[in-house]
Protein backbone atom coordinates (compact mmCIF):
# COMPACT_ATOMS: atom_id res chain seq x y z
CA UNK A 1 0.00 0.00 0.00
CA UNK A 2 1.36 3.67 -0.87
CA UNK A 3 -0.73 6.55 -0.57
CA UNK A 4 0.72 9.73 -2.74
CA UNK A 5 -0.76 12.72 -1.45
CA UNK A 6 -2.98 14.05 0.98
CA UNK A 7 -6.66 12.89 1.05
CA UNK A 8 -8.84 15.93 1.79
CA UNK A 9 -12.70 16.03 1.96
CA UNK A 10 -12.82 18.50 -1.60
CA UNK A 11 -11.13 16.21 -3.71
CA UNK A 12 -11.43 12.96 -5.24
CA UNK A 13 -8.96 10.04 -3.87
CA UNK A 14 -7.71 7.55 -6.86
CA UNK A 15 -7.56 4.62 -6.12
CA UNK A 16 -5.55 1.84 -8.48
CA UNK A 17 -3.98 -1.69 -7.51
CA UNK A 18 -0.51 -1.19 -8.83
CA UNK A 19 2.48 1.53 -10.30
CA UNK A 20 1.85 0.19 -14.08
CA UNK A 21 -2.02 1.25 -14.39
CA UNK A 22 -1.19 5.17 -12.29
CA UNK A 23 1.91 5.68 -14.48
CA UNK A 24 0.48 8.31 -16.79
CA UNK A 25 -1.90 9.92 -13.61
CA UNK A 26 -1.48 13.54 -13.04
CA UNK A 27 -0.32 13.36 -9.76
CA UNK A 28 -2.10 16.65 -8.39
CA UNK A 29 -5.01 14.33 -6.89
CA UNK A 30 -4.41 11.66 -3.93
CA UNK A 31 -3.10 8.10 -5.61
CA UNK A 32 -3.40 4.74 -3.70
CA UNK A 33 -1.98 1.84 -4.59
CA UNK A 34 -3.35 -0.85 -2.90
CA UNK A 35 -1.68 -4.16 -4.51
CA UNK A 36 -3.75 -6.78 -6.31
CA UNK A 37 -6.49 -8.69 -4.81
CA UNK A 38 -9.82 -7.83 -2.43
CA UNK A 39 -8.34 -8.16 0.60
CA UNK A 40 -5.16 -5.98 -0.46
CA UNK A 41 -7.51 -3.10 -1.77
CA UNK A 42 -9.61 -3.47 0.89
CA UNK A 43 -7.52 -3.26 3.74
CA UNK A 44 -5.61 -0.34 2.23
CA UNK A 45 -8.36 2.15 1.24
CA UNK A 46 -10.43 1.21 4.93
CA UNK A 47 -6.62 1.83 6.24
CA UNK A 48 -6.42 5.33 4.72
CA UNK A 49 -10.24 6.30 5.15
CA UNK A 50 -9.44 5.44 8.71
CA UNK A 51 -7.39 8.19 9.78
CA UNK A 52 -10.55 10.56 9.57
CA UNK A 53 -10.27 12.65 6.29
CA UNK A 54 -12.57 11.47 3.77
CA UNK A 55 -12.24 12.46 0.17
CA UNK A 56 -15.22 13.70 -1.81
CA UNK A 57 -15.70 10.83 -3.40
CA UNK A 58 -13.16 7.32 -4.41
CA UNK A 59 -12.46 6.82 -7.69
CA UNK A 60 -10.92 3.28 -8.92
CA UNK A 61 -9.42 3.45 -11.82
CA UNK A 62 -7.87 -0.02 -12.91
CA UNK A 63 -7.61 -2.34 -15.90
CA UNK A 64 -10.72 -5.36 -16.26
CA UNK A 65 -10.95 -8.10 -18.88
CA UNK A 66 -13.54 -8.00 -21.09
CA UNK A 67 -16.10 -11.66 -20.81
CA UNK A 68 -17.98 -10.35 -23.98
CA UNK A 69 -16.51 -10.26 -27.52
CA UNK A 70 -15.99 -6.70 -29.04
CA UNK A 71 -15.98 -4.77 -25.46
CA UNK A 72 -13.13 -2.60 -25.15
CA UNK A 73 -12.30 0.98 -24.36
CA UNK A 74 -13.00 2.82 -20.33
CA UNK A 75 -16.35 2.19 -19.06
CA UNK A 76 -18.03 3.25 -15.22
CA UNK A 77 -19.06 0.26 -13.87
CA UNK A 78 -22.84 0.37 -12.61
CA UNK A 79 -22.82 -2.64 -10.46
CA UNK A 80 -20.14 -5.10 -8.88
CA UNK A 81 -20.27 -8.47 -7.76
CA UNK A 82 -18.39 -10.81 -6.36
CA UNK A 83 -17.45 -13.97 -8.50
CA UNK A 84 -15.70 -15.69 -6.01
CA UNK A 85 -18.04 -16.11 -3.07
CA UNK A 86 -21.02 -18.05 -2.86
CA UNK A 87 -23.30 -15.76 -1.71
CA UNK A 88 -26.54 -17.92 -2.79
CA UNK A 89 -24.86 -20.86 -0.66
CA UNK A 90 -24.22 -18.92 1.96
CA UNK A 91 -27.73 -17.79 2.61
CA UNK A 92 -29.00 -21.10 2.44
CA UNK A 93 -25.85 -22.12 4.80
CA UNK A 94 -26.95 -19.29 7.31
CA UNK A 95 -29.97 -17.34 6.32
CA UNK A 96 -28.03 -14.53 5.93
CA UNK A 97 -26.64 -12.06 3.14
CA UNK A 98 -23.22 -11.98 2.41
CA UNK A 99 -21.52 -10.58 -0.37
CA UNK A 100 -24.53 -9.49 -1.98
CA UNK A 101 -24.03 -7.04 -5.19
CA UNK A 102 -23.28 -3.40 -4.87
CA UNK A 103 -25.26 -0.82 -7.31
CA UNK A 104 -22.41 1.85 -7.57
CA UNK A 105 -24.15 4.32 -10.87
CA UNK A 106 -27.54 4.39 -12.67
CA UNK A 107 -26.01 2.63 -15.92
CA UNK A 108 -23.16 0.89 -17.38
CA UNK A 109 -21.37 -2.64 -17.52
CA UNK A 110 -21.37 -5.11 -14.43
CA UNK A 111 -17.93 -5.69 -13.37
CA UNK A 112 -17.11 -8.98 -11.70
CA UNK A 113 -14.34 -9.20 -8.38
CA UNK A 114 -12.14 -11.96 -7.36
CA UNK A 115 -9.22 -12.96 -6.00
CA UNK A 116 -8.15 -15.02 -9.45
CA UNK A 117 -6.84 -13.38 -12.61
CA UNK A 118 -9.43 -14.95 -15.39
CA UNK A 119 -7.15 -16.50 -18.23
CA UNK A 120 -9.08 -19.27 -19.38
CA UNK A 121 -12.13 -19.89 -22.05
CA UNK A 122 -14.69 -21.65 -19.28
CA UNK A 123 -13.96 -19.27 -16.53
CA UNK A 124 -15.01 -16.32 -18.82
CA UNK A 125 -17.70 -18.01 -20.60
CA UNK A 126 -19.22 -18.78 -16.74
CA UNK A 127 -18.81 -15.65 -15.29
CA UNK A 128 -20.20 -13.98 -18.55
CA UNK A 129 -23.59 -14.90 -17.64
CA UNK A 130 -23.96 -12.58 -14.92
CA UNK A 131 -21.39 -9.43 -15.95
CA UNK A 132 -19.24 -7.53 -18.44
CA UNK A 133 -16.15 -7.16 -17.08
CA UNK A 134 -13.42 -8.96 -14.32
CA UNK A 135 -11.40 -7.86 -11.93
CA UNK A 136 -9.46 -8.43 -8.71
CA UNK A 137 -10.58 -5.14 -6.26
CA UNK A 138 -13.84 -3.27 -7.72
CA UNK A 139 -16.19 -4.83 -4.90
CA UNK A 140 -13.73 -4.89 -2.60
CA UNK A 141 -13.37 -1.40 -3.24
CA UNK A 142 -17.17 -0.32 -3.43
CA UNK A 143 -17.83 -2.60 0.14
CA UNK A 144 -15.63 -0.29 1.76
CA UNK A 145 -16.83 2.83 0.72
CA UNK A 146 -20.47 1.75 1.27
CA UNK A 147 -19.72 0.77 4.84
CA UNK A 148 -18.32 4.33 5.32
CA UNK A 149 -20.64 6.25 3.58
CA UNK A 150 -18.35 7.53 0.57
CA UNK A 151 -19.42 7.87 -2.91
CA UNK A 152 -17.22 5.48 -5.37
CA UNK A 153 -16.95 5.61 -8.83
CA UNK A 154 -15.79 2.41 -10.72
CA UNK A 155 -13.66 3.29 -13.86
CA UNK A 156 -12.10 0.45 -15.72
CA UNK A 157 -10.47 0.43 -18.80
CA UNK A 158 -10.29 -3.10 -21.11
CA UNK A 159 -6.59 -4.85 -21.43
CA UNK A 160 -7.59 -8.46 -22.19
CA UNK A 161 -10.17 -10.55 -23.33
CA UNK A 162 -10.13 -12.89 -19.84
CA UNK A 163 -8.75 -15.57 -22.33
CA UNK A 164 -5.79 -18.03 -22.10
CA UNK A 165 -3.63 -15.16 -23.88
CA UNK A 166 -4.69 -12.40 -20.87
CA UNK A 167 -1.53 -12.48 -18.96
CA UNK A 168 0.73 -11.68 -21.83
CA UNK A 169 -2.11 -9.43 -23.46
CA UNK A 170 -2.46 -7.49 -19.77
CA UNK A 171 1.37 -6.87 -19.77
CA UNK A 172 1.65 -5.85 -23.71
CA UNK A 173 -1.10 -3.51 -23.25
CA UNK A 174 -1.19 -2.08 -20.00
CA UNK A 175 0.90 1.03 -20.36
CA UNK A 176 -1.83 1.91 -23.01
CA UNK A 177 -4.62 1.44 -20.43
CA UNK A 178 -2.71 3.31 -18.27
CA UNK A 179 -2.58 6.29 -20.35
CA UNK A 180 -6.27 6.11 -21.11
CA UNK A 181 -6.98 6.02 -17.55
CA UNK A 182 -5.04 9.02 -17.50
CA UNK A 183 -7.28 10.76 -20.02
CA UNK A 184 -10.60 9.65 -18.30
CA UNK A 185 -9.39 11.19 -14.70
CA UNK A 186 -8.05 14.66 -16.27
CA UNK A 187 -11.79 14.74 -18.12
CA UNK A 188 -14.16 13.78 -15.85
CA UNK A 189 -12.81 14.98 -12.44
CA UNK A 190 -12.14 18.20 -10.85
Amino acid sequence: MRLNGAIEPDCPLLVLAVEEEAAHLDRSMPVLLTGMGKVNAASALAAVLGRGSLPSVVVNLGTAGALRDGLRGTHEVSRAIQHDLHTAFLYLLTGQTYGAPLQVCDSGPVLATGDSFVSDKAAREQLAVHADLVDMEGYALAAVARKLDVPIRLVKHVSDEAGEDAARTWRESVDDCAKALSAWARDNLR
